[in-house]
């Protein structure tokens, strides 16, 4: 997989792309979904899914309203929607999650807000149709409790 780095029109492979990295600055809302091979930082607001091939950063007063798929993933502020992270998420002390989370490893500083349901090691590599399936079925339950 190649990408164009934007400069100087030439492309970066995937290995070079992993030290690429984007941000969305604080004041910033973009509406849309978002797809990298390299780091993302937010410290703006995002309407949409964020599929990253490496690390996503949400910073203090963040907002993403979507699903992230990341390998790792730092957060500081707030997400709505499942978070499905290959590897580590660790959950600051100012994180709110409202949403499942499927994750290899799970850091969780004092302080942080979790609603959802959470499934680590071999489950976190399930299928997404199994997940998006299992999710359905979860959304169904509430609405038929209520």
């Amino acid at each position: 997989m190649s990408i164009f780095n934007g400069k100087d029109n030439k492309t970066v492979s995937s290995q070079e792309s992993i030290s690429i990295s984007n941000m969305i600055g604080k004041g910033t809302l973009i509406t849309g979904d978002l797809e990298t091979a390299g780091n993302l930082r937010i410290d703006g607001k995002l309407k949409g899914n964020i599929h990253s091939k490496a690390k996503v950063a949400l910073g203090n007063g963040s907002l993403v309203d979507g699903n992230i798929y990341a390998q790792n993933a730092d957060i500081e502020g707030e997400v709505t929607g499942v978070l499905e992270i290959a590897d580590t998420l660790v959950l600051k002390a100012t994180a709110i999650i409202k949403g499942d989370i499927i994750t290899n490893k799970l850091v969780v500083e004092a302080g942080a807000k979790f609603n959802g349901t959470c499934r680590m090691g071999e489950q976190a590599s399930m299928p997404k149709e199994y997940i998006k399936t299992e999710h359905a079925k979860v959304e169904n339950k509430k609405a038929t409790a209520v």
